[in-house]
Formats: C-alpha cells, sequence, structure tokens
C-alpha cells in the first residue's frame, strides 16, 4: 500500500522531482519580520499530502494537500515576503498559495537552487494532481485512505484496519456486515487482507450498481457494448448526435481492457470511464470557452464583479490585502472596487473608511492589479474608485495608474471623435477602465474650452447604508476632484440616480449610478420593464447594504433579471449567493462576461420578469431531473465516528415563476455510495435567466443541515441523460473525487 502504487497512478515512479519531496528539506517559515522559524516540509506516502513539523503541542493538524495549492510564487511576491524580508534574499524566497482562505504560506530555502527546485517540483506534482481524471482521482482518494487505514504498514488489512478504512471513506458499517465482506475477500483464511484479496475488496466496494443497470440495457452484443449499442444509448439516453466514427473513437480513447479494444467494445469500466470525462459531465463542454458573441457594447452583457475587494473577512476588523484582488481576478472577476484614502508620505492607501480594517497601499494595488488583471479572462477589468483623498493625493494616483497600468489604461475614447455607445469587450480586450467622477461631460474634452478644467468641486457620491433618502441628500460632501484623475474617467462616469425619466433625458450613454441593494430590489420589483430599458443603455452598479458589516451577500437573481449588468458582491464571503454568481459566470470561457438575452437588450423590449407578459422570451420548458447516486462525500467534520447522512436539494433560480427547490430524502451513514432514485421536476418559463444549484447537505433532525458541497450552472448550459455532478465545497474550488450521478431532461411544456 506504499508509494508505489501511487506513484504509478501519477505516471511518476522513479522521478526525481517526487522523491525529492518525499525526501524534504528544511525551510525558514516567515510570518513577520521577527517570527521567523526553520520547520521540516516532506511529501508523505501517498504522494498528495504535504507534511511540516509543529512546534506547538495540541496542534493536531499539521498537513495540508496539494489539492489545497492554487498558485506558486517564486520571489518575494506576496505581501507577507514584501513586508518581512530584505531584498537580497528574493531568489531564495517563494510562496505557495492556497485555494481556501488559509493564509499564504512564505517560505525561504537555504539557496536559489533548492528554492527552485521546491517550486518545480511541487509545481509537477500539483499539475500532475490537476491532470488526473475523475476516476483516477477516485482511485487516489481510495488508495490513500487505505494507506491511512494500514496503521502497521505492513501492507496488509486486518478486520479492524478495515472498518478504519471504511470510516475514512464515509461509511458506518455494522460489525456484522463488515465481517461479511472481510470474509469473502480473505480467500486464504489468513485473518487479514493482502494482494489480490484487497483488489477484491476495492472491486466490492467500488461496485456501482446504478451503472449495472445502464449497462445492462445497451449491452446487446454478447455482454459487451458494440458501437452500434454505444450509438444507440448515446443518441437515445443522452441526445448526443453521434455517429459510428464517433463511438469507435470512444471505445478507443477510453476503453482499458486491451482485448476489448481490439475487439471494438466497451466493457462496463470503459462506459464508467466515458461518463466520468470531463466534457460528459453536466456542464455542457461547448459552454466551457468563450461561445458568445463578445462584440456587442459593454453594456450588453452580465459583469462578473466585487464589493470591498481589497477585504479578507469582514468590514470592520477584517485585514485589508492585496491577496484579495488577486483571488478575485483569478476567479475572472472583471469590476474590483478600490476605496481610497490619503496616506503618509503623500502615498494614498486602500481601507474601509472609519473602521479598524487594515491599510494598503494603493500603488501595491494598482502592481496586484497589473500582474493579474488578466491571467484568467482577457477581457476588459473596470477600476470602481471610491475617492475619498485630497488633490495632491489624487495626482497621486493618477501617476500610479498611469505609470503602472501603462497602454493597458483607457485614458481616451477608442476610435475618432465623440462616442455614442460603448465599445466591446471584444474592442477592449486587455484593457483596464476607471469608474469614476468627472469634472464635466466626456462631450467637453472635445471642445476647446476643455483646456481650462482644473480642480473643480463635485459631489461625492459615497457608497450609504442610510435608508433615509433626505439624510443621503444631506450627507453629500462636495470633494476637491484633480484633473488628472478626472480625465481618466472616459466609459464609466459616476452619476447620482434620479430617476429612470430624468437618466433617459440628461444622462449620456458612459455616465452610470450605483445602486444601494435595497433600492434596486425595489426598481426591481415595481418597475422592472423600466430598469431595464435604463440597462439597454446605460450600466448600473449594485453594492451591498452598509449594515452588512460581516460582508454578508444578497441575491443578485433578481438584479441581473432587472439587466443590471455589474452586481457587485463580497467574494471574501462564502455563501449561497457566491456560489450562484459563481454559476452564472461558469461558462463563456470564466471570461466573467456574459451576453444578456436579445430581449435583454431591445430598445421597445416589453420583457418583465414580474409579470411575465408572452413574449420570445417565454419558451415555457419541463425540466425532469433523477437524482440517483453519490459518490465519495467528504466528511463535514474529521470525528473518526462522523459519517454523513447525506440529502441532496436540486433547486432553481431565475424569475419570480422559476423559483423552486426540491430535496431527497436523507440517507444515514453513508457519504461514500449513497443511493437514492428520486425524480423530481419543475417549470422553467424563462430559461435563458435560469440557474440550477445541485446541493448537498448532511441531514441534522435537531439543528440546521450542515453544506458539504454544490454546484450550479445555467439551465441553458445542462447537459442531457445520466451526467455526473462535479461538487464545489465553500469556498468554490474542486472536491476532487466527490460527485452526484443524475438522469436530466427537458421537453417543451407546450
Amino acid at each position: 500500500m506504499g508509494t508505489n502504487g501511487l506513484e504509478k497512478k501519477h505516471g511518476m515512479e522513479g522521478d526525481p522531482d517526487l522523491q525529492f519531496l518525499l525526501q524534504g528539506g528544511d525551510l525558514l517559515k516567515v510570518r513577520s519580520s521577527s517570527w521567523k522559524k526553520t520547520r521540516y516540509y516532506r511529501l508523505q506516502e501517498d504522494c498528495k499530502t504535504m507534511w511540516h513539523e509543529s512546534k506547538k503541542t495540541f496542534r493536531t493538524k499539521q498537513t495540508f494537500s496539494l489539492d489545497d495549492i492554487s498558485a506558486l510564487r517564486m520571489g518575494r511576491q506576496s505581501e507577507g515576503l514584501r513586508k518581512n524580508t530584505e531584498e537580497q534574499v528574493d531568489g531564495r524566497c517563494f510562496s505557495i498559495i492556497f485555494k481556501s482562505r488559509r493564509k499564504n504560506l512564505d517560505l525561504i530555502a537555504s539557496s536559489e537552487e533548492e528554492a527552485k527546485q521546491w517550486v518545480n517540483s511541487l509545481q509537477k506534482m500539483v499539475s500532475s494532481i490537476n491532470n488526473l481524471s475523475s476516476q483516477q482521482k477516485a482511485e487516489h482518494w481510495i488508495i490513500s485512505c487505505l494507506a491511512k487505514a494500514d496503521k502497521n504498514k505492513d501492507e496488509k488489512l486486518s478486520l479492524s484496519e478495515m472498518k478504519n478504512f471504511l470510516r475514512l471513506i464515509n461509511i458506518e458499517v455494522d460489525d456484522e456486515y463488515a465481517e461479511i465482506v472481510f470474509k469473502k475477500c480473505d480467500t486464504s483464511n489468513s485473518g487479514y487482507l493482502s494482494g489480490k484479496e484487497i483488489e477484491h475488496f476495492y472491486d466490492l466496494l467500488t461496485h456501482r450498481e446504478e451503472i449495472d443497470v445502464i449497462y445492462g440495457e445497451y449491452a446487446k452484443t454478447t455482454g459487451f457494448m458494440s458501437p452500434d449499442n454505444l450509438v444507440e444509448f448515446l443518441m437515445k439516453e443522452q441526445r448526443e448526435k453521434t455517429t459510428l466514427a464517433d463511438a469507435h473513437k470512444i471505445i478507443e480513447k477510453h476503453e482499458p481492457d486491451e482485448k476489448a479494444k481490439e475487439k471494438k467494445l466497451l466493457t462496463k469500466d470503459g462506459l464508467l470511464m466515458y461518463l466520468h470525462h470531463q466534457d460528459t459531465l453536466v456542464l455542457n463542454p461547448d459552454h466551457k470557452d468563450v461561445y458568445q458573441d463578445m462584440s456587442h457594447p459593454l453594456n450588453h452583457y452580465f459583469i462578473s464583479s466585487s464589493h470591498n475587494t481589497y477585504l479578507m473577512e469582514d468590514q470592520l476588523k477584517g485585514p485589508s490585502s492585496t491577496e484579495a484582488y488577486v483571488r478575485a481576478l483569478l476567479k475572472s472577476c472583471r469590476c474590483v472596487e478600490l476605496d481610497c484614502w490619503d496616506g503618509s508620505d503623500d502615498e494614498p492607501v486602500i481601507y474601509h473608511g472609519y473602521t479598524l480594517t487594515s491599510k494598503i497601499l494603493f500603488k501595491d494595488v494598482i502592481k496586484a492589479i497589473k500582474e493579474y488583471a488578466f491571467k484568467t479572462s482577457d477581457y476588459p477589468v473596470i477600476l470602481s474608485l471610491e475617492n475619498h483623498c485630497s488633490v495632491e493625493q489624487q495626482e497621486v494616483m493618477a501617476r500610479h495608474m498611469s505609470s503602472i497600468l501603462g497602454s493597458a489604461l483607457v485614458t481616451s475614447p477608442l476610435g475618432e471623435g465623440m462616442p455614442t455607445d460603448f465599445p466591446s469587450p471584444e474592442d477592449l480586450k486587455g484593457k483596464i477602465l476607471i469608474k469614476g467622477k468627472r469634472l464635466n461631460k466626456l462631450e467637453a474634452s472635445f471642445a476647446a474650452e476643455a483646456a481650462a478644467a482644473d480642480a473643480t468641486d463635485v459631489t461625492e457620491e459615497e457608497e450609504s447604508n442610510d435608508e433615509d433618502e433626505q439624510k443621503e441628500e444631506e450627507k453629500k460632501k462636495k470633494l476637491k476632484l484633480a484633473k488628472e484623475l478626472s480625465d481618466m474617467v472616459i466609459y464609466c462616469k459616476s452619476v447620482h440616480f434620479h430617476s429612470f425619466e430624468d437618466a433617459r433625458k440628461n444622462q449620456s450613454f458612459y455616465e452610470m449610478s450605483s445602486f444601494k441593494e435595497g433600492k434596486a430590489e425595489n426598481l426591481a420589483e415595481e418597475s422592472a420593464n423600466a430598469y431595464i430599458h435604463h440597462n439597454v443603455d446605460k450600466l448600473s452598479r449594485i453594492y451591498p447594504a452598509g449594515t452588512r458589516t460581516d460582508s454578508s451577500n444578497y441575491n443578485p437573481v433578481p438584479l441581473w433579471n432587472a439587466g443590471c449588468q455589474i452586481v457587485a458582491l463580497n467574494f471574501q464571503t462564502s455563501c449561497m449567493d457566491m456560489d450562484v454568481n459563481q454559476g452564472r459566470f461558469l461558462i463563456n470561457g470564466k471570461s466573467g462576461y456574459i451576453l444578456k438575452p436579445a430581449y435583454m437588450r431591445d430598445t421597445a423590449t416589453e420583457f418583465d420578469p414580474i409579470t411575465l407578459t408572452r413574449g420570445d422570451w417565454l419558451k415555457h420548458k419541463t425540466l425532469h431531473v433523477m437524482v440517483i447516486s453519490a459518490q465519495q462525500l467528504p466528511k463535514v467534520n474529521n470525528k473518526k465516528s462522523s459519517i454523513v447522512d447525506p440529502v441532496v436539494k436540486v433547486e432553481v433560480y431565475g424569475v419570480p415563476a422559476d423559483v423552486a427547490e426540491k430535496e431527497t430524502k436523507n440517507i444515514e451513514n453513508n457519504g461514500f455510495n449513497p443511493t437514492w432514485n428520486e425524480s423530481f421536476q419543475f417549470d422553467v418559463y424563462v430559461p435563458e435567466l435560469a440557474l440550477v444549484r445541485f446541493v448537498v447537505e448532511d441531514y441534522d433532525s435537531t439543528s440546521d443541515n450542515e453544506f458539504v458541497g454544490q454546484y450550479t450552472l445555467p439551465f441553458n448550459s445542462l447537459k442531457l441523460g445520466y451526467r455526473h455532478v462535479p461538487l464545489l465545497n465553500k469556498n468554490g474550488d474542486l472536491l476532487p473525487s466527490a460527485g452526484l450521478f443524475v438522469h436530466i431532461m427537458v421537453v417543451d411544456a407546450e
């Protein structure tokens, strides 16, 4: 059960990088300028878990999984290393950045060569794990649990070790059943399992009865699936247009048994391998890359947007960090917020004003944005400036943006003359736009008298949590605005919203308003069609109420239904609203831009998501979902005795008429392979705005269920037939081996 089986799984037997990590070594861990301590790090035998020594007596978790690593950065790139180390150690420094909200691990090696060796070796292992198929990840997980259960490392499993293993993989079995399985596998009657007996035990354990049933129905050629049988399965069940040539390719690619492959047959294992492949999961693979027309005006897209982007936690005392911008941008967020205040030494800072949140330098944030803006998506990034700075420090802000962002910064309209509409995301690829106050209309900059403009008063639009409009009017302060900063605002000029009529008469296309969630929700409910019309011509930004000091979120769906493009959420907070946001922007190459439906881009549209008057948006469908089974659900807490009692919820989000939720019964004490076979039906009236969310929870009869995993995707991106559904953890990262197995059907209801 040692490393060899796992090394083979990775195809890395005898690899020098793997051997280096297995051997491990000393590294200097950096927490502050005074806390730098040597710790020993090494890769455990499962080839997936890093162990490090800890001097804390009661520290139990001295490990982290390679699965949790988001990125490795060579040099003093992290905020911690830049602050706490000297420039001369740059070549010896590296950082491990985690997917979850876990803090970066900042480390210093004894030499530059050793630092490179650690980074290269870890990178190789991380990409090796990422390249495993979901089937291989499942096997990897089971093998590593078997290795963990083999307490005395003799590569044999006793009955008590087998029970321990079953608990590790989230199965509670009674002693009698465990003994029956054990005796069935212990063909040598030795009292322990080894070699082939463990393989037999593994086969019994991973047997998927539901796959047997599907396979049995279509395997009509001497007990196997022929290319003809496979075509029938794919066309009838999966609704895939398939040719015989496609079937031959599938067998060639996915069939693990060489003899069956020679005979052009697909075994049950081959079918399972195929159903686990990335391109056959529940998300339509054609929607993974950019597939929408990106040449429409910018305001015709929903734009993935963040609020208080600088915060890692809450809004009262949480830390501000450039890392928060990096995380949001890597999750394809395309509109980030910068809350700017005067700092010492003439350097503006970013933090949540009048609170105990920590401060970061404006220029450091701009550098982080420059570096990470286009790593996930090539499409434009909007910097939403909330400006509280003096004229002098505004000039510093303008200089920093100009020198750091260079040609990426849009400082004049694209094309010749005064524009009459927004450029498209395609036109703006690799560009950064500034949203903020402007001293004058953009038109004025094309007139001769523009040259005379200088620092002048403008009304400061502060995000306010005050529900009383009158008080809000009184609270407005006059802010002096530096011409250098004003001139950088081209397509996103902030203006106060008075009414839709006023906006229609007096606002230019590039003048946009920010609405706090309560005001926006009222407009979306009471004047939905007027709001949609407003958003056909202009941009709208929505932000959470200031009372959400815990950085909680609001439901973005009703605002999208009203055509609002920049619905800003607290990316730093894990919740259902962020899950739905991630689901909305999962498609179209994770570009952060989703084209609004045609009826939300039409100046004459009569669409109203509340009243749903008849129109081309009404395409009534019936969604049938059968929740069949789940595989390898993680434990909610790591107590040995704690086994998940899973329940599955299927939720639909969209226009009010489409919102619905159904749930299965709970299965007691089985997170490994629970089976439900429960069917649900949903009416979906406006498919283009609908999202489907699959949620797994640990059932609790006495308190709220605990979250296990979820997956959200647009209704129109669902694949039909038998599909595996991957699951994401609360931070939106993939749970490596867990998943649901469902059957999906969509029919026209009219």
